[in-house]
């Protein structure tokens, strides 16, 4: 036996093994290392008045988006005080998604300060990125470019277009005068049904059932250059079908609007927001704002056409009283 010639390949595969675990090696930290690496998005939610619970809504959203483990979220709030208000204003610069959680619908005497809104206004025009969340649609009617920004929302039936979706899912569209101002009658399991596919709900089922949520009839607006996301069928008030979310392009800017998201005062946690379908839309939707394409999963408790799928009564971190 030529022991020289069995011990230089004993050597040279013990070699070949030390190279494979080391390139593995390699491999697992480069791959840990991405995943610790990703983005984490910076997002501020705007809040300070509404007629809904505008201090549990914020809560709850934080909680949501930074749960995800995709974003970090600050809160800028207006202040009550009308002179300290006239101050107010934010670096949307900073932020790769500005969350609009304010509602003067019962009191116009309460706004955004001039400066304000030209910020908000120049952030989306140059790429930013809006989120209107829920009743912020009902906001400002007398403020035109943040009209553009929503596309559609809460107004009376003279202040715009409303977008109505028929049997064959096509938009028809209400001209200002012509039919009601925007109103929801009670809130019920809606079914949420796909109109055009988007990032968004990329992998959602085309349909899938939502718990205790408003659907807006008679959605008014500038309607312009948006894009129909998803719809649901009123069946407590005008058994008619209208437009739940869509997107609107503002100069480079995108905006994200959805009637999704009641949350009134006296609740907490409730119902609407416990819902799989809802908390992965409100982060998906805003990943998709704050960089152009989602990666955060479809999950396994997703609704379906057929079942609702709550999410459970306790979260961790958010208390009635804080």
């Amino acid at each position: 036996m030529d022991f020289k010639k069995e011990s230089y390949s004993s050597r040279l595969s013990l070699r070949r093994l030390a190279v494979l675990i080391a390139f593995g090696l390699c491999v697992f930290m480069s791959e840990n290392l991405s995943a610790q690496t990703q983005p984490i998005h910076k997002a501020l939610i705007v809040d300070g008045f509404s007629n809904h619970d505008w201090k549990q809504t914020t809560k709850v959203i934080k909680w949501i988006l930074e749960g995800s483990g995709k974003f970090e979220v600050e809160v800028s709030t207006i202040p009550n005080d009308s002179i300290e208000r006239q101050k107010w204003n934010a670096d949307f610069e900073d932020f790769a998604v500005v969350i609009q959680n304010t509602n003067n619908i019962q009191n116009l005497k309460l706004n955004w300060p001039d400066a304000a809104k030209k910020s908000l206004e120049a952030y989306v025009k140059q790429g930013g990125r809006l989120y209107i969340l829920h009743s912020a649609n009902n906001a400002f009617p007398d403020w035109q470019e943040y009209d553009k920004m929503i596309g559609l929302g809460w107004r009376s039936a003279d202040a715009g277009i409303a977008l109505e979706v028929n049997d064959q899912e096509q938009l028809i569209r209400h001209p200002k005068g012509e039919g009601k101002g925007t109103s929801h009658g009670d809130r019920f399991d809606a079914l949420i049904q796909i109109l055009n596919p988007h990032p968004i709900n990329e992998g959602y089922p085309a349909s899938w059932k939502t718990v205790n949520t408003e659907v807006y009839s008679f959605p008014r607006g500038t309607a312009e250059n948006l894009r129909v996301l998803s719809y649901a069928f009123d069946s407590t008030d005008t058994k008619k079908t209208w437009p739940v979310e869509w997107v609107i392009k503002y100069g480079r800017g995108n905006v994200y609007n959805s009637s999704m998201g009641h949350l009134w005062r006296g609740e907490t946690y409730p119902p609407a927001y416990r819902c799989a379908g809802f908390q992965t839309t409100v982060i998906r939707a805003a990943e998709w704002l704050a960089s152009g394409k989602v990666t955060y999963p479809v999950p396994v408790d997703f609704p379906t056409s057929e079942n609702s799928s709550l999410r459970p009564t306790e979260m961790i971190g958010v208390h009635k009283n804080e």
